[in-house]
């Protein structure tokens, strides 16, 4: 985690900006074109008219609150993290000012259940609400894929069968951030915001987020400016991945996106679904019929390549570009 934002991009709200926001209720076609029209323009959107029971939603909500309420060494047994399980970093100049804390998880049921034992006094409760939560997210996510292939005139399933597979690399992430009151840092940030996680992009396919009431999202805007995202508990966030970026041939571009450090009087707590595909799965351009979107503009490669390569880098490197072709 940084103090500081690390580059010098514009902090200067666009008034002028609304957020895209997606009717799910409304008719296909025209959910899939809007779908397609907010990918384009920004990389994100926001889903409402979901269709996700709120039960579900607060049973994983809850179990996130009954996890970090914890004393610290109850929350270290499910650490540290190998990547997957309990982490917990510093956010200040000096690791002074507040934590971020999180859960990583595999989304699949199996690993899910064997991780509650670490994470809960009541791991079949925790297991349930996650693995259901998670689940419902997928689906969700296949949704949301769905409409994009139809809205960029591909075969049916050809975005959503890469995270069907059983094989799928998809990960859960619950971030927790702190509250803390120092009205000192508070003025300071105005030109200088303190960062709670740092500003990247996401590399697999598409992250659906949720977040409680509690601000701080900001994502970076195509006229160089940061943009704060409204919380509303109700609503879900999609971002565009790397991966998408690959196979639309960058018809879609990943939104960079960052979180601020959290000022307020109530915690932050964000659960993200990375929907990825299989380490195997080939990263190609899917073109559409009649694609006037050519040529083709990345090499050949797998997401268990691509991975390597973000992996081994820190938060907020450019990496496509080592597979963009000349």
């Amino acid at each position: 985690m940084v103090a500081v934002s690390p580059t010098h991009h514009s902090s200067e709200e666009n008034q002028s900006f609304s957020v895209p926001t997606i009717d799910m209720s409304l008719d296909r076609i025209l959910v899939s074109n809007k779908i397609v029209q907010a990918c384009e323009e920004y990389g994100f959107f926001k889903l409402v008219s979901h269709g996700i029971p709120n039960r579900i939603i607060s049973n994983m909500e809850e179990e996130s609150y009954d996890f970090f309420s914890k004393p610290a060494c109850k929350k270290q047994e499910a650490g540290p993290p190998s990547p997957f399980g309990y982490g917990c970093k510093s956010i200040g100049l000096k690791g002074d000012m507040g934590e971020l804390e999180y859960i990583l998880l595999e989304a699949n049921p199996s690993s899910i259940s064997r991780r509650s034992i670490t994470m809960s006094a009541d791991p079949n409760k925790f297991s349930d609400a996650v693995t259901e939560y998670v689940q419902t997210i997928r689906d969700l996510s296949c949704e949301v894929l769905d409409h994009m292939a139809q809205g960029l005139r591909l075969p049916d399933k050809s975005l959503s069968c890469l995270i069907k597979d059983d094989d799928n690399d998809s990960c859960f992430r619950v971030n927790h951030y702190h509250p803390f009151d120092d009205n000192n840092n508070i003025e300071n940030s105005i030109n200088c915001p303190l960062i709670g996680f740092g500003e990247h992009c996401d590399p697999q396919i598409i992250t659906i987020l949720r977040s409680n009431d509690v601000g701080g999202l900001q994502i970076y805007s195509k006229d160089n400016h940061w943009i704060s995202v409204p919380p509303h508990p109700a609503e879900f966030c999609v971002f565009v991945g790397e991966a998408l970026q690959v196979l639309t041939n960058k018809r879609f571009l990943s939104v960079k996106h960052r979180v601020l450090a959290n000022f307020s009087k109530q915690s932050r707590i964000s659960m993200m679904y990375f929907a990825a595909p299989s380490l195997a799965a080939s990263l190609s351009w899917l073109p559409p019929a009649n694609s006037p979107f050519g040529p083709r503009l990345y090499r050949n490669l797998t997401w268990g390549e691509y991975k390597k390569v973000v992996y081994s880098g820190r938060l907020g490197d450019q990496r496509l570009e080592f597979f963009e072709l000349s």
